[in-house]
């Protein structure tokens, strides 16, 4: 296996985690993490149910954290591991940071903005584009995303019965 290849599975396992504790709290399972010099500088999961806020994804969450820990709100230096491809506003904060590099776990047709939509990180018309590396342990990332929402139309449906049965009695 390529160098390059293990030091991304190394650090996309470490957004995973941060995935898994969304997923504990009943959030979309996306997880990211944020190196610097070789070192995580700062970690994120999404929340948005749980804060009631529509910025509060896991990217939102790391840039904001790697910002302060770096003292800069320019990322240049910076690559970015996500589980998920991101979205059209966090793949705008992405190219604002200045972050270089962007390693994506599985890719989102609905919404991603990253090459499966539109592709915002690498769009020459702007001032500054990120590297991007895809499919970085997709299978574990897909899979993690697919159980979850399975799960969740699941409870859905039991909640619906339930709700049914309470209403005929």
């Amino acid at each position: 296996m390529e160098e390059n290849t293990k030091i991304h599975e190394k650090y996309m396992r470490e957004a995973i985690r941060q995935a898994k504790k969304a997923y504990a709290i009943d959030e979309v399972p996306i997880g990211c993490v944020i190196v610097y010099e070789g070192r995580i500088i700062a970690r994120g999961y999404n929340r948005r149910n749980t804060d009631k806020n529509t910025l509060s994804h896991a990217e939102l969450i790391a840039i904001r954290k790697a910002s302060k820990k770096l003292g800069d709100w320019r990322l240049e230096g910076c690559t970015m591991y996500i589980t998920l491809e991101p979205c059209q506003m966090c793949s705008g904060a992405i190219i604002q940071a200045r972050v270089s590099e962007v390693v994506i776990g599985s890719m989102n047709g609905k919404a991603g903005c990253a090459g499966s939509v539109l592709n915002l990180l690498e769009m020459e018309e702007f001032n500054h584009q990120a590297a991007v590396t895809r499919g970085i342990l997709d299978e574990e990332c897909s899979l993690m995303l697919s159980t979850f929402f399975r799960e969740l139309r699941e409870k859905k449906k039991l909640e619906k019965q339930k709700s049914n049965n309470e209403k005929e009695k």
